[in-house]
């Protein structure tokens, strides 16, 4: 008498993908990343987290605000020859600094090294940092624009800039400036204003992917069917796939099963299984992740995302108190870090340059006013500074 066969599915164990922001010198490279890979990580949870990329999507609108301003707008016409105005690059620069915490920018100088002829945004994950010299400071950056674990420096492909320096403009006509937030035990690279919730944004990449495999396979988690038919690994295969072809996925919600056996006694059990609350446990889950991710982002309130709270009843006052809490412990900061480092490149080409960016600013009262924040302080929108006019000579 055969033996009778048994036929298991293989579960299989979750592995996160998370990423670590380790540093680690390869040669003359320093990995983004044990896998060298940590900024296209960022963008990842960035691409697939509802939640975080409108909070991403939030604060930067709100650092680019009404665009800059300068004591000369003539200043901020073109940044380089494709057409790009200066207000172009703020704004590729705000999402990087806020999304990755730093950004970087190719400075190209004249012939003559006498100014700056032209600046380009680089995106930042495309950069690595060269090995720190022997007296502590990165002396360039790797550009590719795919990075790999074991990436060697030596492609072809793989463009080399020294560090910005005006000392050495004559030898190196085209450098890069790289700005980073300060983060302790971060010697090459930064790390997110939201570092402390990427596992938690990875967390809701994977509460989404449930759901959305649950409605898709709707027949797995919900019915256990059991056959006795003792057939082979194919005919068990070609049970299973008739199953999933004709009653799995959300387009079949709701259709009759039929099945024909020879007889009684060969026909299959179907039990439903219980359910144990999973839905309830996943809705917790989901409410704590957001508020985590809209912590990790100091949004106190999530009306300001648009998300309403259940059973709260008007919000107008909370989502003011909300608005003016980010704008000065986020937004007015940020703009201030990004305008001062702005006006660093372009003071070479114009000394007395003032840059600042128009800033819309809610009161208690709902009336609002347009504004103008300095690399230094929120000035009013008629402040001396940013109106009187320079007659330095435009960027090109």
């Amino acid at each position: 008498m055969a033996a009778k066969k048994q036929h298991f599915s293989s579960i299989q164990r979750f592995n996160s993908t998370w990423v670590n922001n380790k540093e680690k010198v390869n040669k003359e490279m320093v990995k983004a990343g044990e896998d060298n890979l940590f900024p296209q990580y960022l963008i990842s949870l960035y691409n697939k987290s509802s939640i975080h990329a409108a909070a991403v999507n939030a604060i930067t609108e709100a650092v680019i605000g009404g665009g800059l301003t300068a004591n000369n707008e003539a200043f901020l016409d073109k940044a380089n020859k494709t057409g790009e105005t200066w207000n172009d690059i703020f704004a590729k620069v705000s999402l990087d600094f806020y999304l990755h915490g730093s950004f970087a920018l190719e400075i190209i100088w004249s012939l003559d090294r006498s100014r700056i002829a032209e600046v380009y945004h680089i995106d930042f994950s495309t950069i690595r940092a060269r090995e720190k010299n022997h007296r502590g400071h990165i002396p360039g950056y790797y550009i590719a624009d795919e990075w790999k674990p074991f990436t060697r420096v030596t492609n072809d492909d793989i463009l080399y800039l020294p560090t910005f320096n005006e000392n050495t403009k004559q030898d190196e006509p085209s450098q890069i400036f790289v700005v980073k937030n300060y983060r302790p035990g971060q010697q090459y690279y930064p790390l997110p204003f939201y570092n402390g919730a990427l596992k938690v944004i990875e967390l809701d990449t994977e509460i989404d992917n449930f759901h959305v495999n649950n409605i898709k396979n709707g027949l797995a988690p919900s019915l256990a069917i059991t056959t006795f038919m003792n057939g082979t690994d194919d005919d068990v295969q070609a049970v299973e796939a008739m199953l999933r072809g004709n009653y799995g996925g959300s387009d079949n919600a709701g259709s009759l099963m039929y099945m024909d056996v020879d007889s009684p006694e060969n026909k299959p059990i179907i039990e439903p299984i219980p359910q144990n609350g999973a839905d309830g446990y996943y809705t917790t889950i989901n409410d704590l992740t957001v508020q985590k991710i809209l912590t990790a982002h100091r949004i106190t309130s999530p009306m300001l995302l648009g998300i309403k709270t259940e059973g709260q009843l008007g919000g107008r006052a909370e989502m003011i108190d909300a608005m003016q809490l980010l704008q000065h412990n986020v937004i007015y900061p940020i703009q201030q870090d990004i305008l001062k480092q702005l006006e660093a490149v372009m003071s070479v080409n114009y000394p007395n340059i003032v840059l600042g960016v128009e800033t819309t600013t809610l009161f208690d009262d709902g009336t609002t006013e347009e504004e103008v924040v300095t690399s230094v302080e929120t000035t009013d929108a008629e402040d001396a500074a940013i109106q009187t006019e320079d007659t330095s000579a435009p960027l090109l």
